[in-house]
């Protein structure tokens, strides 16, 4: 059967989009679906996703015999172009079965759509930005992954890699015990830090919750301007943000530390709300809000995961900043045993090179569990792809 590489048009392409995964993921034991409600949204357009405010998005399905077997976005970011001209992204790749001539057929006309548009490279997966679920798995295919990370199917790299990309970049998940204390010498740091009458760590107030969001977003967008790949979140992303993870933010889980009464570092931690989703299949209704909104009231989970952690360029790289992020960690640990009976934790993901996040995961006995990597090509080399059929 011939295959057919197509732009996704209207409502029908865009579920379409979003009902492969269940098929591609069908006999995956260690696969979460996502609630389609939110899957929907993010390739919804500038009424449901405010990343579209600074980028232009064009999915993709491939088809064969009229049914639908891969599909891909590719994405020109126009903050990402103020930083690194010529970039152009592509995300939200997944083919079913072993069809690789659709794989090859989806990239080649994302790389063809990303051309028409003066791109010169390519980088990939993101699903949509850096903030959502960058880069593809590659090791740490055992087990499911935790709340807004990716999980992919091994073909994938060998797929990318045959289409001409070199990886650029590696992206871990770091896990660890939480119902042990950490070792002695973390907590006698603690300690000397809860001496300090400069220092404070407090919970989140949930009564200004858009105020929070701002304070710690703006601690965020200081304290990653420097990372690799840093994109700066918009006013319209935090407010969509804040609104989006209202119902699993908990005041106990997002930590602010202050010195000299002045906020300067946070840590956000979530509940595996993986968890608590996975029975519902997708689907809210009819009865599946009811069953999430009363698990959320007092979620109990086995595992955690901080996404976010940051601290103000003036104290990176000094021993404030580790005491900051060893007293964060440790009031968290000590919150989310005792209230949400957790006892392990995912903390990621952090960057390859990132010495002082690897040293702090180090320290309180981490280990890498998931590696997620971000592909990269030059778009003017000739491609090694077949080209879309027809």
């Amino acid at each position: 059967m011939s295959l057919e590489v197509a732009p996704v048009r209207g409502e029908g392409d865009r579920r379409a989009f979003v009902e492969l995964l269940w098929r591609v993921y069908a006999r995956d034991p260690h696969w979460v679906p996502p609630l389609r409600r939110d899957a929907l949204a993010l390739i919804g357009g500038p009424r449901r996703n405010p990343y579209y405010g600074h980028a232009d998005v064009q999915p993709f399905l491939a088809w064969r015999g009229g049914r639908v077997v891969g599909r891909i976005a590719a994405h020109v970011d126009q903050l990402v172009l103020e930083r690194r001209p010529g970039l152009g992204l592509w995300g939200l790749f997944e083919v079913e079965g072993e069809d690789a001539e659709a794989a090859a057929a989806l990239i080649a006309a994302a790389e063809a759509w990303l051309r028409e548009r003066g791109l010169t490279r390519a980088q990939g997966p993101f699903s949509l930005s850096i903030w959502d679920e960058p880069g593809l798995l590659v090791d740490g295919f055992d087990r499911p992954p935790t709340v807004m990370m990716g999980h992919h199917r091994p073909a994938y790299a060998r797929w990318i890699e045959a289409a001409g990309y070199r990886g650029v970049k590696d992206l871990h998940a770091w896990e660890l015990d939480i119902a042990r204390p950490f070792p002695e010498l973390v907590q006698r740091i603690v300690a000397a830090g809860e001496r300090n009458p400069r220092i404070r760590i407090r919970e989140a107030d949930p009564r200004r919750l858009g105020e929070e969001a701002r304070l710690v977003l703006g601690i965020l967008n200081e304290a990653w301007s420097n990372n690799w790949g840093f994109v700066p979140l918009t006013d319209a992303e935090i407010a969509h943000a804040a609104a989006k993870l209202k119902p699993v933010l908990f005041p106990d889980l997002v930590r602010i530390a202050l010195y000299d009464g002045e906020p300067v570092a946070f840590m956000l931690t979530l509940p595996d709300v993986n968890e608590l989703t996975r029975d519902l299949n997708g689907r809210l209704f009819p009865v599946g809000w009811a069953k999430l909104w009363w698990r959320l009231r007092r979620p109990r989970v086995t595992r955690m995961r901080v996404p976010l952690m940051g601290v103000r360029r003036q104290f990176q790289g000094t021993r404030m900043a580790s005491l900051l992020a060893f007293m964060m960690i440790e009031f968290t640990r000590r919150a989310a045993v005792a209230h949400y009976g957790a006892t392990r934790a995912e903390i990621g993901w952090i960057l390859e090179d990132n010495g002082p996040m690897r040293s702090i995961a180090r320290a309180i006995e981490a280990r890498i569990t998931r590696t997620y990597r971000i592909f990269e090509r030059d778009l003017q080399e000739s491609s090694s792809t077949t080209q879309t059929g027809t």
